[in-house]
């Protein structure tokens, strides 16, 4: 972004992370008031939240520490999908339980597609067999007894999607509605199989100036007068 310094932060979670322009941050900040401390030491004009749709602790983070530093705040808030004609999906409003429980009493094969965080709230269902990918191994106090993991990072496409759940004989795909393009491929090659999905909802949103791509930000970076519009000013 020309005329802007830019500072990357990174929880840290991933311990190979794709290289990035700009400078690199890595780790938490110890909350909100951790995170406005720094943003006041570092001179920062500006927070853009770009993490998960379902980083909501982080978002809720950056919004808290944008205010106590009395900073503007860009949300990235790309659309999450939306069913289309041939989509079987069961709708639940969280992970946890919700999802687990929309799997059904009879034993399944399921592709968990859904990182490796909350892996772990799948052990109220241990009748069925799971298929696990995450860019990191699950913990170990996470782990499922029936399940196979694979260690992958995408984008992954709609072919190559296909081909691994015929392979593994998947009846039902759990994902998050992250939105976006690059873990789409699950989404159409469960349609085009004909297989439910169980889409977990996205948390609630925060605060801040919400933008729908990459582009959009850049757009409003490029034309600084919309920065004195977030101050109030």
């Amino acid at each position: 972004m020309p005329g802007w310094r830019v500072t990357l932060s990174l929880a840290g979670r991933t311990k190979a992370p794709l290289a990035q322009a700009g400078a690199l941050r890595i780790g938490g900040f110890g909350g909100a008031e951790g995170l406005a401390d720094y943003l006041r030491a570092a001179g920062m004009e500006l927070v853009i939240d770009a993490t998960h749709p379902f980083a909501a602790r982080i978002s809720a983070n950056a919004v808290r520490a944008a205010e106590m530093a009395g900073l503007p705040l860009l949300v990235l808030d790309r659309p999450g999908w939306v069913r289309r004609e041939g989509d079987r999906w069961i709708e639940v409003g969280s992970m946890g339980e919700a999802a687990a429980a929309a799997l059904g009493e009879a034993p399944r094969r399921v592709f968990l597609a859904i990182g490796r965080q909350e892996v772990g709230a799948f052990r109220v269902a241990p009748q069925h067999r799971y298929l696990v990918r995450s860019v990191e191994p699950v913990a170990a106090e996470n782990a499922l007894a029936q399940a196979q993991y694979i260690l992958s990072r995408g984008p992954f496409a709609e072919a190559d999607e296909m081909a691994l759940l015929r392979e593994h004989g998947i009846e039902v795909v759990v994902a998050k509605n992250s939105g976006g393009d690059a873990t789409y491929g699950k989404i159409a090659a469960a349609r085009a199989l004909g297989l439910p999905v169980v889409m977990v909802a996205r948390p609630p949103a925060g605060g801040g100036m919400k933008l729908e791509s990459p582009e959009a930000v850049l757009s409003l970076l490029d034309h600084a007068r919309g920065i004195p519009a977030l101050r109030g000013e």
